[in-house]
């Protein structure tokens, strides 16, 4: 990373309380311009494209705490520079806005596949799909639409909290939507899942419906998992896993789901997905670059 590109020292967000996450942020995005924190760019027909928020430059610890109960792969705690502000989705893309994009480039979803409506999240779509879609709203706006990274994804979900969740040490259903029989806690271990519970409905919920994190997102932990634009490694001293020529990319995901227990929804929590995988519990929310 270029530091020569920073005007001031970079923000320490650990180190914030609330009202100085809130702060920072309403004075990222009063840099920008805009009069709030969350925004919307128009599509080429006149229509919105999905909200946005602002995230500020900053610092902060990615990956688990040494004292969080959490597998090696979410492993070692580094400390991380975001030193460029970035926009990312207040929702998972709803199936609604990506329908719109299906109408205008003629993609269709495979037939035999779960497809929910409305304002639910987007799922079984593939990684290039979701690269695809970015790349559409890009050309819609003018902007340059894009996954997030899985740096910046945790960064956003955190918002400032070193903690397992984002708003603590523990998580309840009235903040995120996951497997409530796999128990509350995550230091509680993790129980067999039977897939073939996986294919008999989708448990995903309607986007927004939960509180939000300290800034405005909602959904980071819970209801689908989410693809990010980077590629797996085994854990955070690792390089990327190289593909095998002509092999989809094994990438990562972020955030648990209504599938999984409490664990998978702390913000260090990743699993490895390929590109070209489809589920019914995996979508993804764009990022913008601002």
């Amino acid at each position: 990373m270029n530091l020569d590109r920073i005007a001031t020292p970079p923000v320490d967000t650990f180190a914030l309380h609330q009202g100085e996450l809130i702060a920072l942020q309403a004075n990222a995005a009063h840099a920008l311009g805009l009069s709030d924190i969350h925004f919307r760019d128009t599509l080429a027909d006149g229509t919105a494209a999905p909200l946005l928020a602002v995230i500020p430059a900053g610092t902060f610890e990615y990956g688990a705490a040494p004292m969080e109960t959490a597998p090696a792969q979410d492993r070692p705690r580094r400390t991380a520079l975001i030193e460029r502000g970035f926009a990312i989705g207040v929702f998972p893309v709803t199936t609604e806005e990506f329908e719109v994009y299906g109408r205008a480039t003629g993609w269709r979803r495979r037939m035999e596949l779960v497809w929910l409506s409305g304002r639910k999240p987007v799922i079984n779509i593939r990684q290039t799909d979701a690269r695809d879609y970015c790349a559409w709203l890009s050309q819609q706006t003018g902007q340059r639409y894009r996954l997030p990274t899985e740096q910046e994804w945790e960064y956003a979900c955190r918002a400032g909290s070193s903690s397992a969740y984002p708003q603590g040490d523990r998580i309840t259903p009235a903040e995120a939507l996951y497997n409530t029989s796999q128990g509350y806690d995550a230091a509680r271990p993790r129980r067999p899942r039977l897939l073939s519970r996986c294919f008999v409905r989708c448990g995903a919920m309607e986007a927004g419906r939960l509180h939000p994190n300290r800034w405005g997102l909602y959904d980071m932990t819970g209801n689908v998992w989410e693809f990010t634009a980077s590629p797996w490694t085994r854990d955070h001293a690792n390089q990327p896993e190289r593909p095998a020529s002509g092999k989809p990319q094994a990438v990562v995901t972020k955030g648990g789901s209504w599938f999984d227990g409490p664990e998978d929804c702390r913000a260090a929590a990743r699993r490895r997905r390929l590109e070209n995988e489809l589920d019914l519990n995996l979508g993804f929310r764009v990022a913008r670059d601002i």
